[in-house]
Order: structure tokens, then sequence, then C-alpha cells
């Protein structure tokens, strides 16, 4: 079992920044790649961002150029920077583990981007 717990979302105005994080616990050595999800209103649950076991990192489109996914192995966590923050990005945001046969859920993050 894996245990992902988050922090950092909050209320920002347009074309401001975030920082989330996302420690794990519990059977790290299994995990291959941990990601952020957002779920807004209405709609589906997407992939904003990912980052491999060996650094590789996948970004949506729709953030490509805005926000930044890292890692501290050490600590184990997830970081998601987001910056030129847009009303659209308002969402909760999701800590994601992956495992070769598991799928590993935060318990999710609000962020608002509102004037």
């Amino acid at each position: 079992q894996v245990q992902l717990v988050e922090s950092g979302g909050g209320l920002v105005q347009p074309g401001g920044s975030l920082r989330l994080s996302c420690a794990a616990s519990g059977s790290i050595f299994s995990i291959n790649a941990m990601g952020w999800y957002r779920q807004a209103p209405g709609k589906e649950r997407e992939l904003v961002a990912k980052i491999t076991r060996v650094g590789s990192t996948v970004y949506a489109d729709s953030v490509k150029g805005r926000f930044t996914i890292s890692e501290n192995n050490a600590k184990n966590t997830v970081y998601l920077q987001m910056n030129s923050l847009k009303p659209e990005d308002t969402a909760v945001y999701y800590c994601n583990a992956a495992s070769l046969s598991m799928m590993y859920w935060g318990q999710g993050t609000q962020v608002t981007v509102s004037s």
C-alpha cells in the first residue's frame, strides 16, 4: 500500500502561482511513476503532469510551459509548480502514484483561480 498526502492548494488570482506537494509513504519501492490529475466540476479527471522513476516527464498540452513537476527522492515528495494560473485551472488536484498493478490516489486539494 502507498499513502499520499497533498498540500498547497488554495485561492489565487489569475496570473499567480501555487506549489502543490505530495508526500508518499508505505510501499514506495513499488512506485514507477507519480503525477498530478485534476477534476473540474462537471468534467472528467484528467492528467496534468507525471514523472517516472527515471525522471521522464509528461505534461498536458494545456499546462505546458506553465507547470513544472519535480521530485525530491530523499523526501519521497513530488511537487507541482503552477505559474501563470488561469481560471480554467480551477479544479480539485489529485496526487497519483502508479505501480505495475495499482493506482493510488491522494485525498485531493482544491485550487481556485479567481479575481
